[in-house]
């Protein structure tokens, strides 16, 4: 959701969120498959009504979590622009950081709902500098080699680059990698052949893990939910 000091709020759509480990997300995608879209919309209204009535303004995010029954339940709102924008901004086309310096200088934001339209699938995989095999121990060091994929509806964000060195103490993340399809079994493939281009030297990435999710049945058919890592790549 995003809101201007002028009152006006716009959603721009749901996420799907539910491949984590230990509550930290670890791919997202827009929108999320197999849920019903007037849940969807439900869901959407829900959120621009919580952030309306408490007159917020800038970029945030309402998480609820949905049970097996599509029944959706509200956890917190995130107050601030989350990892995962890149998936919003590529099934709608919207700047969110440059619409967030527009309400912070007091503009009005530069669309509103009736504009946003929901254009095919985006993926996003966050990769971190950890071992997958070692428990997803992490591994910070010196990059000696990186190659970055590119393509056709691929994007990557990053600040790390050859030679530079990740250090221990803060958030293992790397860099974000993602994809935007017509449809999510394009965007699946994309993403399986922007990972197996993606070649980092020097330490160990969460990349190659990504990429056994991605060819998951369960995931694949969009039947995955929260505890999904933890019962099918860990014992």
């Amino acid at each position: 959701v995003i809101a201007d000091q002028h009152g006006n709020v716009c959603h721009l759509f749901e996420r799907d969120c539910s491949v984590q480990r230990r509550h930290q997300k670890l791919i997202e995608e827009a929108p999320s498959p197999n849920l019903p879209e007037d849940r969807r919309r439900e869901i959407c209204d829900a959120a621009v009504r919580m952030i309306r009535g408490a007159e917020y303004s800038n970029a945030g995010t309402v998480e609820f979590i949905v049970d097996s029954d599509d029944n959706f339940y509200f956890i917190e709102v995130n107050a601030r622009i989350q990892v995962e924008h890149p998936v919003s901004e590529m099934i709608t086309g919207v700047d969110l950081i440059k619409e967030q310096i527009r309400v912070a200088a007091g503009e009005q934001l530069s669309f509103e709902q009736q504009d946003l339209k929901c254009i095919g699938h985006s993926i996003e995989c966050r990769i971190n500098a950890e071992n997958p095999d070692r428990n997803f121990q992490p591994s910070p060091g010196k990059i000696e080699k990186l190659f970055t994929p590119g393509g056709l509806g691929v994007r990557f964000d990053s600040h790390v680059y050859g030679g530079y060195t990740v250090p221990p103490y803060y958030d293992s993340m790397i860099g974000k990698l993602i994809v935007h399809r017509p449809t999510r079994d394009e965007a699946i493939a994309t993403m399986r052949r922007a990972l197996a281009e993606m070649q980092v030297e020097g330490i160990a990435t969460t990349a190659p893990f990504h990429d056994l999710v991605l060819q998951h049945a369960e995931f694949v058919s969009g039947k995955h939910d929260t505890k999904f890592v933890e019962r099918e790549f860990q014992s």
